[in-house]
């Protein structure tokens, strides 16, 4: 729901990102988090674990309101 609140206001600021050619550095970060895949034997293989990453919020509410707008175009 606040999504739809603010997502006009944010995609101005994104704009203004955009065209300025800047970046804030708290939408670059992400986490990444490992997990082992359950009955596993062997967990020194690589594909044994799963990789789960966070992002920013924001930044999702940013990419689906222009992948939107993109579509429309389209």
């Amino acid at each position: 729901m606040v999504a739809l609140v603010i997502v006009k206001d944010l995609a101005k600021t994104a704009s203004n990102y955009f065209t300025n050619r800047i970046i804030p550095e708290s939408l670059k970060k992400f986490i990444t988090i490992v997990l082992r895949k359950k009955r596993k034997k062997d967990y020194s293989l690589p594909g044994s674990y799963r990789l789960i990453t966070l992002e920013n919020t924001l930044v999702k509410v940013l990419e689906k309101y222009i992948a939107n707008i993109i579509l429309k175009a389209a």
